[in-house]
């Protein structure tokens, strides 16, 4: 697997979208130190891009890049390799290559100016949703062998976390305004990680406050420990879950 990884990996990191996506994220965060050097006004500026930017970057190339690997795919069924080996290789070197492009691009800049807390939560919130989105895209490709549906699927499910999730959370609470929800959101929360990140990035900025009492109930849950092992977990969660199951569906499917 280590050679495969090796191989794919030198071979996303030619491609000249990943520099190009690296550059962008420097010019970025490099752009929004030079506007102000306060640097928790500089990652809550970061934070849309982590939150919009990253996930839908992380899921289209993914989806592009797989179809693209389609031959070098069935080149590698050709050869006596599992087909699990073969699947984990390509997801391992596109999460890598996209992690560390995340990585130079915002951290390079973040450690020259300082690091704090809230800059570690961006840094961890933008790996974790890159990681997210790549097996979404992983699953999602391996559901179809038309790749424009394969687009098109990826495309709805980033729709689907970042605007439309948004939307129904909100119905659901201004509906049931008269009840208590606070533990309820918190779970509905755990359904949507880039919900999930905002909180955590949220609360790190110390602005919770303006969001009242819930934003106090926010920091008493995930302020804490066990808040933070919740994250953690269900992050993990949907990062693991997809790759399962695509990987249970290439193992399978007739290429």
């Amino acid at each position: 697997m280590a050679r495969i990884i090796k191989y794919i990996f030198y071979d996303i990191l030619r491609t000249r979208f990943i520099l190009a996506y690296t550059l962008f994220l420097f010019i970025c965060t490099f752009a929004m130190f030079q506007l102000d050097t306060d640097v928790g006004k500089v990652v809550m500026s970061l934070m849309n891009i982590v939150l919009m930017v990253i996930p839908l970057v992380s899921i289209i190339f993914t989806t592009i890049h797989f179809y693209n690997s389609y031959e070098f795919i069935e080149l590698m069924l050709a050869q006596p390799v599992n087909r699990k080996v073969i699947f984990l290789s390509e997801y391992f070197s596109t999460a890598l290559s996209l992690c560390i492009a995340y990585l130079i691009g915002v951290g390079l800049p973040m450690i020259f100016y300082g690091m704090t807390p809230a800059s570690l939560t961006l840094l961890y919130a933008g790996l974790m949703l890159t990681l997210v989105f790549v097996s979404l895209a992983f699953l999602a490709s391996v559901l179809t062998r038309d790749k424009a549906k394969a687009i098109g699927l990826t495309l709805l499910f980033w729709f689907y976390f970042a605007l439309i999730y948004d939307g129904l959370l909100l119905w659901i609470v201004y509906t049931f305004s008269d009840y208590p929800l606070e533990k309820i959101t918190i779970a509905l929360i755990a359904f949507n990680p880039i919900d999930l990140a905002r909180i955590m990035m949220l609360l790190k900025l110390d602005i919770s406050a303006l969001m009242g009492y819930t934003g106090a109930f926010y920091r008493e849950f995930f302020g804490g420990y066990w808040g933070t092992l919740f994250s953690t977990g269900v992050l993990f969660i949907w990062v693991v879950l997809p790759v399962i199951a695509g990987t249970k569906i290439f193992i399978k499917k007739d290429l």
